[in-house]
């Protein structure tokens, strides 16, 4: 399908690595200009080269902390225009919620509600001129299905859903779309630290750890960034005008429910 994004302007936040990397690598593919985005340096540019190597797009590496107003006046001023905002951030560590001070508190709602905000914030109005703009906030399953130790998340996150989901509706009729998706266990960096982790708690092997967490999947598997690019590209394509407010799990089937 060709997705009609050819010659448009992308900003991926958190994209060097894991599932930011995914949508940045098929929005390139779809024929987008791409900022990518990272605090390393050294990783960004090689997963820019690598993503340029395999799609011939244009990628924009910018190394910038997107909680930051520096951060994101970096990522906006790098194209002349953004015509599709990915927003993504890493989230708050497993932890038991009697042990997050107001500091973390404060970081954790900034990063995961706060700075997805200030992005839409400055990208928006520029979108409703042109009749066209895709959002797109990647956010977690556990906004649907809480998960004991990611409190902050969960709550950060379903903050941001709900905020934009009021938002989608004044702009959907100049062809503006938000939506969010929602991962479950995809095979990243982040869950490969989260298994090493339980490793050292619960001293079992590491195999033994994936074998468990995969059979708790109806789909018997984690799932692959690729193939959450593939739903982000599509929800910023030209072709899905249609679908907006709308947040899509993508888990595998582990959320037992029906809506």
């Amino acid at each position: 399908m060709d997705l009609g994004l050819t010659g448009k302007f992308a900003i991926v936040c958190a994209s060097s690595r894991g599932l930011g990397r995914g949508c940045a690598t098929e929005l390139a593919r779809a024929g987008c200009t791409v900022v990518l985005n990272g605090r390393d340096e050294e990783v960004l540019r090689a997963t820019a080269e690598a993503i340029a190597g395999e799609t011939g797009a244009e990628i924009i590496p910018v190394v910038a902390d997107v909680a930051t107003a520096e951060g994101q006046a970096r990522l906006v001023g790098a194209v002349p225009q953004v015509d599709i905002l990915v927003n993504n951030n890493g989230g708050p560590p497993l932890r038991d919620f009697r042990a997050l001070g107001r500091d973390d508190l404060m970081a954790g709602v900034t990063g995961n509600m706060i700075a997805p905000i200030e992005m839409v914030q400055r990208v928006i109005d520029g979108m409703v001129e042109r009749r066209f703009g895709r959002i797109v906030n990647i956010t977690s399953s556990s906004v649907k299905g809480p998960i004991a130790g990611l409190d902050l998340s969960s709550g950060a996150r379903a903050g941001l859903t709900g905020f934009l989901a009021g938002v989608a509706r004044t702009v959907a009729g100049r062809n503006v779309t938000i939506n969010c998706l929602l991962p479950g266990a995809f095979d990243t960096d982040r869950l490969r630290s989260n298994f090493e982790a339980a490793q050292k708690r619960e001293s079992r092997s590491l195999d033994e750890i994936r074998a468990d967490r995969a059979a708790g999947i109806p789909a018997g598997r984690f799932g692959e960034p690729d193939e959450f690019g593939k739903a982000c590209a599509f929800l910023c394509s030209a072709r899905s005008g249609y679908i907006t407010g709308q947040s899509l799990l993508i888990d595998g089937g582990a959320f037992p429910g029906v809506f």
